[in-house]
């Protein structure tokens, strides 16, 4: 509330010669409303009763003061930066952006070990539309592990997509260190039907372990038996573990509405064969300018949080699966919380792949394990 202040026309004079000197001081209230009399009571005359008006009015307003108190912000939408993007006061995820939580997250991927003792290594399977940035991610992952950014996963700008075929990638641990037990494998890039781009009928043999490593994939010669390395009965160690959906949240909107049906159908036929999915949302640092800024500010950002939602939308999944990453692209130094973004990312990953083991393992070494 503005409270106001009657001045007479003497004090008026003063604090207009006040104001025009520099000398003036805001009194506790901070709008005064200046008749040209001492009061606005009616006058009499002879002939009529009248009301006296004043011949001039004007008011000075604390403007800092009026707007350190705004009632249509609150807490809990947050603020606005210089760059127009909305941060939230509180995260809408909890992250642990500190140096030691970097190193924690780096030791725990490394000594990771499939709980099932016939398979030495997990496969992961990364799915998504050209251009979504899973080969990004693969290097990105290894850039860490390395201590500089490197492409090892070759990536392409080509409107096609770059890989062509089948790729695994074992994530090397840093110098010194035994590989890890990690496998990211690199495929095709999805179409938006049957024609183009990886089709169902091959994502699904890749998935069950047919698909030999480096097959070319092609829409018009379909992975069957008679294909050159073909695995007719794929072991447990074969078969992918965990499939990894990428999505760009800067085409996210723009993507055609085959690829949700594309996702769909791939969700349910993954799910019948047992196999756990989560999700990448890539490229967050082109939707929000200040995650762009400063990647720990990514939780913080409402922009995201609602790219997230839309994305859950998309595959048909909860975005308690989905997680945002920013891969390296132009950079050529690391930096630490993109670091514990990826390798958060990874850690996530690894959770739905010791849940198909879980679900996999033998009953006799469920019974000794327990």
């Amino acid at each position: 509330m503005i409270l106001t202040e009657t001045m007479n026309f003497g004090q008026a004079r003063q604090a207009s010669t006040a104001l025009k000197s520099g000398t003036f001081k805001f009194p506790e209230s901070n709008v005064f409303s200046v008749p040209d009399a001492p009061s606005t009571e009616k006058t009499t005359t002879a002939n009529k009763t009248e009301e006296s008006k004043p011949m001039f009015a004007f008011k000075v307003e604390n403007t800092a003061q009026r707007q350190r108190v705004n009632p249509k912000t609150t807490h809990s939408v947050g603020q606005r930066n210089a760059t127009g993007a909305v941060l939230m006061e509180s995260p809408w995820r909890e992250m642990d952006w500190t140096a030691e939580h970097r190193k924690t997250l780096m030791e725990k991927i490394t000594s990771y070990k499939p709980s099932c003792q016939e398979v030495p290594q997990a496969r992961v399977l990364l799915l998504g539309p050209v251009g979504s940035g899973k080969s990004s991610f693969i290097s990105s992952v290894q850039s860490v592990f390395d201590g500089r950014v490197i492409n090892r996963a070759m990536v392409g700008s080509s409107s096609t997509g770059f890989t062509k075929k089948l790729q695994s990638f074992p994530i090397r641990g840093q110098k010194g260190e035994e590989p890890s037990a990690l496998v990211l494998c690199d495929v095709m890039g999805l179409g938006e039907g049957q024609t183009t781009g990886l089709t169902l009928h091959d994502t699904l043999a890749v998935v069950k372990g047919h698909a030999p490593e480096g097959h070319k994939f092609s829409p018009e010669q379909p992975v069957r038996s008679e294909t050159a390395g073909y695995m007719k009965k794929p072991s447990l160690r074969d078969k992918m573990h965990c499939v990894v959906f990428v999505v760009d949240a800067s085409k996210l909107t723009s993507y055609h509405k085959g690829l949700g049906i594309t996702f769909q159908q791939l969700r349910e036929h993954i799910s019948d064969l047992g196999v756990h999915q989560v999700a990448l949302l890539t490229h967050v640092d082109q939707v929000c300018q200040e995650t762009a800024r400063d990647v720990t500010q990514v939780y913080k950002s409402s922009a995201i949080q609602k790219l997230i939602t839309e994305a859950a939308a998309l595959l048909g999944m909860s975005p308690s699966y989905i997680v945002p990453v920013r891969n390296y692209s132009c950079e050529l130094a690391l930096e630490e919380g993109t670091d514990v973004l990826l390798l958060s990312a990874v850690d996530h990953i690894l959770q739905y792949v010791q849940l198909y083991f879980q679900d996999h393992l033998a009953p006799e070494t469920k019974f000794q394990s327990s």
